[in-house]
């Protein structure tokens, strides 16, 4: 059977390709132009795959993306977004898209994501990060089936101990990073690693999970419950009973759903929805989050009591940044998986690549650097990867690059002085001219003061980056 598809973009041109594109390799593709006439669309013939563009003339991305997992919540959600807006695109993905697409769209790589996608829905696995044909540096759990990237930095070697140490017992543990650091990869090994390895593993992304619907999520439901109540469903924890629950982005459930949670966990047995009969339970829990609990209970957002259930150990995900040494070994990785893939031969990377990829932010973090890598390797055909197929963000355009790899006559650091706004003739300056200089100078100061870091710099501005990048490439063709 075909697996059906439902574009929802402002852009006719992108639609009308994209769908003819898709159509041609046997998917069944509808379309819609607005965020409204999508939620429409998808309420009246249910779609495996929704591709939506963030930016819609009548909504967000964000809010497609939520109503339509409230219908669906297994549905496959794609972001089309540009890579000046990667930020946005992991804030998506927190809240339940699967991946996201970058712009210009390429076909060839639309394709092989929708490929990776299904697959991985088919097989109930996820995340990145998880290692097969593994190169130099990884490690197979024992009595594992996940291979983990142990990796060369002190930090990643830090990680593993601690989870050598707390998977094979029955403890709680919270586990805190930043999203795209691998929290579900992690709490997978931990299964795998556990007396339980033989028991289901079920990730539930409590972003996704609407407060009216919640607790037929979790505990399932018996039919008449509720209206659209059909028939008798079992919940998550149900689902997970013997085996390991994993509740990503515990923080965004209701304070409602907490206490049920707390009161679950305290008696080990639950009711569904509208049930009478109490059923016992033996399950272990995982939890992720990427804002401290205990500061979130102390604001108020979060019970303190259901906080301290689950903090019988907790684990801190270094970002990407924070580990360096272990970039090249991600980037062998990610680069063996996806020439096997595409059937493309290879050979690596370039130096002046690894470089860029070794001083680069990664505020994506592994979901970002997978992306990159399978972005270049489709716009390679053999031999090395070079800079040209890496998006701006990290060739960084010459003089605005967070931490330059290669030097220039035009790169600047922390340490170097920016240059002057032209002089130009000498002429009274307009307001208009003299607005423009006074912006530049404070975007050129805040950009040292943050070591030229944009995301950092846009923040402290109250700008996107988009803007601030429009705004650079203003300043620099005005200084040509």
């Amino acid at each position: 059977m075909k697996k059906k598809i439902l574009i929802i973009d402002d852009d006719l041109d992108i639609c009308f390709l994209l769908s003819r594109f898709l159509t041609r390799n046997g998917y069944d593709v509808d379309m819609a132009h607005t965020g409204g006439k999508g939620i429409a669309k998808f309420k009246e013939d249910k779609f495996d795959i929704v591709i939506c563009d963030y930016r819609l003339g009548d909504k967000e991305g964000k809010d497609v993306l939520l109503e339509i997992k409230a219908i669906a919540p297994e549905v496959i959600f794609l972001i089309i977004t540009g890579y000046s807006d990667i930020k946005t695109a992991v804030e998506v993905i927190k809240s339940g898209a699967y991946d996201y697409i970058t712009k210009p769209l390429i076909p060839e790589e639309v394709l092989n994501v929708l490929s990776t996608a299904l697959k991985q829905n088919e097989a109930g696995e996820g995340g990145q990060g998880m290692v097969s044909n593994a190169p130099k540096g990884t490690k197979k759990a024992a009595g594992s089936s996940t291979d983990f990237l142990v990796g060369e930095a002190e930090t990643t070697k830090e990680l593993y101990r601690q989870i050598e140490i707390v998977a094979p017992t029955d403890y709680s543990i919270i586990l805190y990073g930043e999203s795209g650091t691998g929290k579900e990869v992690i709490a997978k090994t931990i299964h795998d690693m556990s007396n339980r390895k033989d028991k289901p593993f079920v990730a539930v992304d409590c972003g996704t999970l609407s407060k009216e619907l919640s607790g037929s999520e979790l505990f399932g439901h018996m039919k008449g419950a509720f209206t659209g109540a059909l028939s008798d469903k079992e919940g998550h924890f149900e689902l997970a009973n013997g085996g390991t629950l994993f509740l990503d982005e515990v923080a965004n459930l209701s304070y409602e759903i907490q206490a049920s949670l707390l009161r679950v966990i305290q008696e080990r047995k639950f009711k569904r929805v509208g049930g009478t009969k109490e059923m016992p339970l033996d399950i272990r829990i995982l939890v992720a989050s990427n804002e401290n609990l205990q500061e979130a209970y102390r604001k108020g957002k979060f019970r303190e009591d259901l906080y301290h259930r689950f903090n019988e150990f907790s684990i801190n995900l270094p970002a990407l940044r924070n580990r360096k040494t272990d970039i090249p070994l991600f980037a062998e990785f990610f680069l063996n998986k996806t020439k096997n893939e595409l059937g493309k031969n290879i050979e690596g990377f370039d130096k002046e690549v690894m470089d860029m990829f070794v001083n680069y932010s990664w505020p994506g973090n592994l979901r970002e650097f997978r992306n990159v890598v399978r972005r270049s390797v489709l716009l390679t055909n053999s031999g090395r990867i070079s800079a040209k197929t890496l998006p701006w963000d990290i060739t960084g355009g010459g003089a605005f690059s967070d931490k330059p790899a290669v030097e220039t006559s035009t790169a600047y650091t922390a340490e170097t002085t920016a240059p002057e706004m032209p002089p130009g003739e000498k002429k009274e300056l307009s307001l208009k001219d003299a607005t423009t200089r006074s912006e530049y100078e404070a975007i050129m100061n805040v950009l040292k003061e943050v070591n030229f870091n944009k995301t950092k710099a846009a923040e402290k501005l109250k700008i996107d980056r988009k803007t601030l990048y429009n705004k650079i490439r203003s300043f620099e063709e005005s200084m040509k």
